[in-house]
């Protein structure tokens, strides 16, 4: 497993190759965005984030369609990627990040605590995944799913014009 992507790194690979970010958080409540833009000169690469905490954001924001989040709820792979794509679709970004899950306390048999879905969108499409973070405590959890979200833009942006 590659270390953990740092920043000011993921900053540096998308300058390198000309790319801008967007987000549009939820559960971290634009701790993707904010880990970004404490490094000094992010402006040239990340251009925006959202935080759509409530699905009426979700929905108002990033054209997230209110049948997707009543048949697979705001924390799904199906919310996640239409948070991606709708993100990408609302910003002069090449990549967007999408985080919506179960920061804790609390959660359902169904859906537990430290369950998170993340979206990766760009020209080329999206990809969706959901990581299980474990009932690790609200702040650990935001923690990890803000550092799965920088690795993740940096697999992204490291494929973009690979191949």
């Amino acid at each position: 497993m590659e270390d953990p992507v740092q920043p000011a790194d993921l900053l540096e690979l998308c300058r390198h190759k000309g790319l801008t970010i967007a987000s549009a958080e939820s559960c971290t409540g634009g701790m993707v965005g904010a880990s970004l833009t404490d490094v000094a000169g992010s402006s040239d690469v990340f251009d925006r984030g959202f935080i759509t905490y409530s699905n009426a954001a979700k929905r108002d924001l990033l054209g997230v369609q209110q049948a997707t989040l009543e048949a697979h709820g705001a924390v799904s792979e199906q919310v996640a990627g239409e948070m991606a794509q709708g993100a990408l679709a609302a910003s002069n970004a090449d990549l967007a990040l999408s985080v919506t899950g179960i920061a804790g306390p609390g959660g359902s048999d169904h859906k537990p605590e430290g369950r998170v879905c993340f979206g990766v969108a760009t020209e080329a499409g999206c990809v969706t995944q959901t990581v299980e973070f474990g009932p690790r405590g609200r702040a650990k959890v935001r923690a990890a799913a803000t550092q799965h979200g920088l690795d993740l833009l940096a697999q992204a942006a490291k494929n973009i014009g690979a191949g």
